[in-house]
């Protein structure tokens, strides 16, 4: 048995009726290439022999009585594999928009918690001889680090699979007493002052820290009032945007792809030292939101602000599950019209942001959000959503968050993996979410909204292979001329 820390609890404590906390991904794979026929019997077994390496697929929630701590992992003593494993099949053609808008639906279903957070979905039916495998799994259980760890547990490096450690006897854990869970949670209780205590000493010892940061030539100069300046007066307060407005339980999900050499390419036009590929695919990002703010007539003059997830997880918690994650903010050059000038922005805006994240310690928001009681931090999302406060005082845009993946060809039950590509979430507020995973000398990108917000999400998706041919452009002209 383990306890949630905050920070995980706090993805439990966010859902409504149309806030979902879990994240998924769907892996193309060639259905053709398989050893054995990609069937859901034999997928299933495959999954469930992965299971020792993957011990949370087998852990279900158990809620302390009144929410007055954080819940608790159990193993399931009714764990039902085929419960969490499922099949279904696209009619022809099977193309890519029927794809999209099967995983939206499956996606703006909740998970029961009842049983362990995750299903898995194995889609046939799509045209060249694919399948698709759409997985979800709450996001209390694992972040984009600890995601990948479960990717490397259930792919293979060869179509013949591995060896795989002996299946012991799984029995479960018995559920905890209610009063043990209450007696547990008096004793948290008792000592929450003395941790208040604690993190507000650290906070106090930051603010010289801070101030130096914030108040640094390069912070001054990129919050000034010209239109061409990074960021506007109110620092990183975000603009207002068709898709920052309270969310419908519907979802919108599309993807694309683009070549990694060709991003890598940008990294040295105009001669910017420092460049990362990071960079670009921000810069990407806010060229295509650029665009696309333009054709719906609702493009801000202030900059967006973009909230992207760092990992926090030391040496020490490599291999561990749950959520190691802090956030920066980061403004999106949108109020630049030239894709060059955007990138030399966008470059500067990240070193900024890195500066200013640098200056709050690891674990400050896994440390303050320990202190949230389930029942009112669930109470505190409810009623935000109801006064709409994320519009009111609207730190970010959206989230942008890129994560590095494996760059040798993987395999999934035998057929080879021909492409990633993530399916994030959404916080009341912010309808939109453009999550980046590189596999193969590609970037995948998943671009979730909701769907009376962005109604043509994939319009917004085609526009990002667009800004890239506009760099590429640029960097064309620059070493022409």
């Amino acid at each position: 048995m383990q306890q949630l820390s905050g920070l995980d609890g706090g993805f439990l404590a966010m859902e409504t009726r149309s806030v979902f906390g879990h994240v998924g991904s769907v892996c193309i794979v060639d259905a053709k290439s398989a050893r054995s026929r990609l069937t859901l019997e034999h997928f299933t077994r495959v999954i469930e022999s992965r299971l020792p390496l993957v011990p949370l697929f087998r852990r279900r929630l158990v809620t302390v009585p009144l929410g007055l701590d954080h819940p608790y992992w159990i193993e399931d003593p009714d764990f039902d594999i085929e419960f969490h494993i499922r099949e279904l099949a696209l009619p022809a053609p099977g193309n890519d928009r029927q794809l999209s808008e099967q995983v939206a639906r499956l996606h703006a279903r909740p998970l029961d918690r009842s049983r362990p957070l995750w299903e898995i979905y194995l889609i046939s039916g799509l045209a060249g001889g694919r399948a698709a495998i759409y997985s979800k799994i709450h996001h209390a259980a694992i972040d984009g680090v600890s995601g990948g760890d479960i990717l490397t547990a259930v792919l293979d490096t060869s179509p013949q699979g591995r060896p795989l450690p002996e299946v012991k006897a799984f029995k479960g854990e018995k559920s905890p007493d209610l009063t043990w869970l209450l007696s547990r949670s008096a004793f948290a209780l008792a000592r929450q002052p003395l941790q208040a205590v604690r993190v507000a000493t650290d906070l106090s010892r930051l603010i010289p820290g801070l101030a130096n940061v914030f108040g640094s030539p390069l912070a001054q100069r990129l919050a000034g009032s010209d239109t061409k300046d990074l960021l506007s007066q109110t620092a990183l307060r975000a603009p207002k945007t068709p898709f920052n407005a309270p969310l419908s339980p519907h979802r919108r999900w599309a993807f694309t792809e683009l070549p990694l050499a060709e991003v890598k390419k940008l990294r040295g036009i105009h001669g910017r030292p420092g460049l990362t590929v990071n960079d670009v695919v921000m810069a990407l990002c806010a060229g295509a939101l650029r665009r696309w703010l333009e054709l719906h007539e609702a493009l801000p003059t202030a900059p967006l602000v973009a909230a992207v997830p760092v990992s926090v997880r030391t040496k020490d918690q490599k291999g561990t599950f749950g959520n190691r994650v802090s956030m920066m903010l980061a403004a999106l050059p949108t109020n630049l019209s030239d894709p060059g000038e955007r990138l030399g922005a966008m470059h500067e805006a990240m070193r900024a942001a890195k500066d200013q994240h640098g200056a709050i310690p690891a674990s400050l928001l896994a440390d303050v959000s320990q202190f949230a009681m389930p029942a009112l931090a669930n109470q505190a999302w409810r009623l935000s959503a109801r006064l709409r406060l994320f519009e009111r005082v609207n730190p970010f845009n959206l989230i942008v968050s890129n994560i590095p993946g494996p760059n040798v060809p993987l395999y999934f039950a035998g057929a080879e993996l021909l492409a990633y590509y993530p399916v994030s979430a959404l916080v009341d507020g912010q309808g939109l979410n453009i999550t980046v995973m590189s596999y193969r000398g590609n970037l995948y990108f998943g671009l979730i909204a909701c769907r009376e917000l962005v109604p043509d999400l994939d319009v917004m998706a085609g526009f990002l292979r667009d800004e890239l041919d506009a760099l590429t452009s640029a960097a064309t002209s620059l070493e022409a001329g």
